[in-house]
């Protein structure tokens, strides 16, 4: 996790993919069979060897949409049906909120990677901005109280209701302005969860 309490951990997304992918096999032979038709007979409608229709539904070979799609018109289903469609879940994100340095995140996304959203807690506080750069792009709406940005060569105060954008990869810093707390949405870009690092050495 990065200093921001972006999650990188893609382990879950990839065990649920595996699981998607192990059980399109037995799904295929259970279709086939319930509409009586032969390895050899659906060869012939799809143009798919016998051999790899018998991998596919032994799970020996990965399927593809390649293979899916004409698998899916001869039996005349859906490509839902064959692969199976995701359980609708709670839509709700209930996500621990993340204290790092001061400042309190609670994720609005569950999702690792790509574009993450923050709720943020920023405490009243006082401290000399330090700008540091990441790849990325980020997005700021100030929900209430008062939010310093320092960008690049700006230097400004963003009130409740005023939004803010811009490129990750110029300096920038954003925190207390010593006035009293600020609360803020923040959005990540596609490469936002990389870590931080210095725009400038300390003293120089």
């Amino acid at each position: 996790m990065s200093d921001d309490g972006r999650a990188d951990d893609v382990d879950g997304v990839d065990d649920d993919m595996d699981t998607v992918l192990a059980e399109v096999g037995p799904r295929l032979r259970r279709i086939r069979k319930e509409r009586g038709a032969t390895l050899a007979g659906l060869s012939e409608a799809t143009g798919i060897s016998v051999s790899t229709l018998s991998r596919l539904e032994s799970g020996l070979r990965k399927p593809s949409l390649e293979l899916l799609l004409p698998i899916a018109r001869a039996h005349e289903v859906a490509l839902d049906e064959l692969v199976g469609a995701p359980s609708v879940r709670d839509p709700r994100v209930r996500a621990q909120p993340i204290v790092r340095h001061g400042r309190t995140h609670w994720p609005l996304t569950r999702q690792p990677g790509g574009l993450q959203a923050f709720k943020v807690l920023e405490p009243q506080r006082t401290g000399d901005p330090d700008p540091r750069t990441h790849e990325g792009y980020e997005w700021l709406y100030v929900l209430s109280g008062r939010l310093r940005l320092v960008l690049g060569e700006h230097d400004v105060v963003l009130s409740a209701g005023e939004a803010a954008e811009f490129d990750t990869r110029v300096p920038h810093w954003f925190g207390s302005t010593g006035e009293g707390p600020v609360e803020f949405l923040s959005l990540f870009g596609p490469q936002g969860e990389r870590m931080h690092v210095r725009a400038r050495p300390k003293g120089a």
